[in-house]
């Protein structure tokens, strides 16, 4: 039997080991049993971040839904926080709808656990958007973290100190003692030195040998250096970051000698007198860090600042290497001194820097007079190479996409450039170029970013005219006649004066597919023409699968299936030859839909297999959602009455998560496919099976519409996981697997203790038991949820 699936979320893997931090786990545990939303506040490198994320590791069992974190340390802008959310629930803004709607539509029934990450620059617009979702979505609980609070409806506050600091140890001569010499008598000397044992269960401490050990792989902390290691702690005031760049150095010096260049340059600083504040304390570790590296590692440290996201060494040399060494040595070298962060993106090494580091390479880029230089290599670096790849991306549509889901942040930076600092020429190629990345991910943030620029002064006409053609395609994408009419309408004039001829006939074209949107058959007729007209002598294929297209659609809505069918299967001949992923996927889904309408589910069924293979390959969840809907459509007229409804229910639920809009000639079809299921299942087993499908992951939809096995029906009576338990029983049961005791499971779950022992009665009336022990080997039995041991009539086992 199959064991069960991986539990939902996206929380990271711990690269290191945690240390310490019970009083703010318990803290955290506490205040989320009484709040819904609570914020870790505290300073840069006090170490938020790790203890949301080991809280919400923690706690993320106690939710069905999981545990999920949204990074907003590379959000720059305050109207991309929903997208941020989004995007960390794999979820798609395909509509005209406002992210907040989606979100509230999505979690609405869901029980799950949101981690907002580096919230303080973004306050206002995450307080605004965390407070929607609480109201929209009950089940939700929040932990942010920022430097300061949200000051949302219903906050709780859990401070974030730095770490415990060793007590105070009598610091050792460095030097030998001058014979006969009489020391002068120091009646502030500290107490006598604390035991090693105890001094190892330091916090600090333990964070600074654990990373030195990992850093220089035989640093031990001993009683000839725990005097050092204590006093570095305490010197770097127990901010973890501080002390994990202080560990790093082990490799080449002492805990001594670290601890005497410090106290060296606190010294310069406070001229002895009283103690920095914390955020002085690390700048000095980070200065000190910076000034151990030789000139080739502070150059490449501060030009990164500049990349708003997650980089690669490719990047790097494009942007910073422009004199010196390769970058390879440098960067290395940066990320061996925690530095700068390694991570992977698939087999793909990446980078990005910590935002307290960000601020500070920020700042020396500054000092050194290269901030303009440095942001202009960065522009123009991503510009042109967004530029040069577009002729070329409909042919690797799958491996660039790859490459923009990394880059995004980075473009994203570049556009914001462009429109607050009158580059909108340049936003507007930009925009036009990465057309691909809005149509399959973000429709409403490429919309934004098109009526952004289209608001700007100083753009020709030719840069309007790929701005404006955008903004209507991707108008048209969203069913949104009434916006993209005015938006083509300036496509085609600008295209017109510039000559363009290709996104003159591009634009005719999407125009003729709004007006039939809109109903007017006899404007869409018209624009058709000019369309076709505007092809005559034009040489490229992009243009002709666009008037095939407009045909196709056209035809679907309009119930002229031998135009529909006629025009997509030249779309898909097309589409094969020039290997256009998008038009392929496209194509095959018009001509699978008019062979369905026409009543062929048999001819249909391969076309539309094809198209949900490249649609899954590319990401396109509008793609999928439509697909897996015809699918069920061709299941039920063919006889296969469950999955068909399975696939109508996993259709709903992608169509909701992309925030779709439904396609018109989809309703009539799914309508007719529910009717002949409902009839051959029942009204109840069919609203059953629908629901179940409603429930199923997308990849399973998917796996199911290409041929996989249907999941097993559920039984009446029982939950969809195949327990007998409710969901609350049977996060009961796998808590008491876990071995915790009723108070843990009831901080876990956030209710009483009396509560749980409710539940746990309950449990053993159902299942017969008379012991814990019985429920935990029950559930950690094979399957996703053992079936309930069969009673002998004298209520045994």
């Amino acid at each position: 039997m199959a064991r069960p699936p991986r539990r939902p979320g996206n929380l990271p893997a711990e690269a290191t080991s945690f240390i310490g931090r019970r009083r703010e786990l318990a803290a955290v545990r506490r205040s989320l049993a009484e709040a819904r939303l609570v914020s870790l506040v505290g300073p840069g490198g006090v170490g938020k971040t790790r203890l949301a994320l080991r809280a919400a590791g923690d706690l993320g069992r106690g939710f069905p839904g999981g545990a999920w974190l949204v990074e907003l340390a590379e959000v720059r802008d305050c109207a991309l926080v929903g997208d941020a959310v989004m995007a960390a629930l794999d979820l798609r803004t395909q509509a005209a709808a406002e992210p907040s709607a989606v979100l509230a539509a999505h979690l609405r029934d869901k029980r799950l656990l949101l981690v907002v990450d580096n919230c303080e620059h973004l306050l206002a617009a995450t307080a605004r958007l965390v407070a929607e979702m609480m109201r929209a979505a009950p089940g939700v609980r929040v932990i942010a973290t920022s430097r300061e609070p949200l000051s949302a409806p219903g906050e709780h506050v859990v401070p974030v100190p730095p770490l415990d600091l060793p007590a105070p140890h009598p610091r050792p001569p460095l030097d030998p003692p001058v014979p006969h010499v009489r020391p002068p008598l120091d009646l502030s000397a500290p107490h006598p030195r604390p035991p090693l044992a105890k001094v190892r269960q330091n916090e600090a401490v333990m964070l600074f040998t654990e990373r030195a050990a990992a850093a220089s792989g035989t640093f031990e902390l001993t009683a000839a250096n725990q005097a050092a290691v204590a006093g570095l702690c305490r010197r770097l005031d127990g901010l973890p970051l501080a002390i994990e760049l202080a560990a790093v150095r082990t490799r080449v010096l002492s805990a001594g000698q670290i601890l005497d260049r410090l106290d060296d340059r606190f010294g310069l600083l406070t001229g002895g007198g009283q103690a920095l504040p914390r955020h002085r304390t690390l700048r000095t570790v980070i200065d000190w860090s910076h000034d151990l590296l030789d000139p080739a590692e502070q150059a490449l440290l501060r030009r990164l600042c500049v990349f708003a996201g997650r980089f690669t060494l490719e990047d790097v040399e494009a942007v910073c290497g422009q004199e010196g060494p390769p970058a390879l040595a440098p960067l290395s070298s940066l990320v061996d001194k925690s530095l700068v962060m390694k991570e992977n993106a698939g087999d793909l090494a990446c980078y990005r820097l910590h935002e307290t580091m960000r601020e500070y390479a920020a700042l020396r880029l500054r000092e050194a007079g290269e901030e303009e230089a440095a942001r202009r290599r960065f522009a123009d670096y991503y510009t042109s190479r967004c530029l040069r790849a577009a002729p070329q991306v409909r042919r690797r549509l799958a491996e660039w996409l790859d490459w923009m889901d990394l880059e995004i942040d980075n473009v994203r930076a570049v556009l914001r450039g462009c429109v607050t600092r009158e580059g909108a020429a340049r936003g507007m190629n930009l925009v036009y170029a990465i057309g691909y990345y809005w149509i399959t991910r973000a429709l409403n943030e490429g919309v934004r970013w098109a009526e952004e620029l289209l608001a700007c002064e100083g753009a020709g006409p030719a840069e309007r005219a790929r701005a404006a053609f955008m903004r209507g395609f991707l108008a048209v994408l969203q069913s949104d006649a009434a916006s993209a009419g005015p938006a083509l309408d300036e496509a085609v004039a600008r295209a017109g004066e510039a000559g363009l001829p290709s996104v003159l006939a591009q634009s005719l074209s999407l125009a003729s597919m709004a007006a039939s949107m809109s109903g007017d058959r006899e404007a869409a007729g018209r624009l058709g023409e000019r369309a076709r007209a505007a092809l005559e002598g034009l040489d490229d294929d992009t243009a002709v699968l666009m008037f095939l297209q407009s045909r196709a659609l056209n035809g679907l809505s309009e119930g002229d299936l031998g135009t529909a069918a006629e025009a997509a299967a030249e779309g898909v001949r097309l589409g094969r030859e020039t290997g256009d992923l998008y038009s392929l996927d496209m194509m095959l889904l018009n001509l699978g839909s008019a062979r369905l309408i026409a009543g062929a589910p048999d001819e249909a069924e391969p076309l539309l297999a094809e198209a949900l293979r490249i649609a899954y390959r590319i990401d396109d969840r509008v793609g999928q959602y439509v697909l897996l809907g015809a699918l069920g459509c061709v299941a039920a007229g063919s006889g296969r009455a469950r999955p068909a409804a399975l696939l109508m229910g996993a259709a709903e639920t992608v169509r909701a998560e992309a925030g779709a809009s439904v396609l018109p000639f989809l309703p009539p079809l799914l309508a007719r496919a529910g009717q002949a299921a409902r009839a051959e299942l029942g009204a109840a087993a069919f609203e059953d099976e629908y629901a179940a499908g409603r429930r199923l992951s997308r990849d399973a939809a998917i796996g199911l519409a290409l041929g996989a096995p249907a999941p097993p029906a559920e039984a009446p009576g029982e939950r969809p996981d195949g327990t007998p338990l409710g969901r609350r029983q049977a996060e009961v049961a796998r808590l008491v697997a876990e071995g915790l005791s009723n108070r843990q499971i009831g901080e876990r779950l956030f209710i009483s203790e009396h509560t749980v022992d409710s539940h746990i009665r309950a449990i053993m009336n159902k299942l017969g038991f008379n012991t814990r022990a019985q429920i935990a080997a029950w559930t950690a039995s094979p399957g996703p949820f053992p079936k309930a041991p069969a009673r002998r009539a004298d209520g045994a086992v």
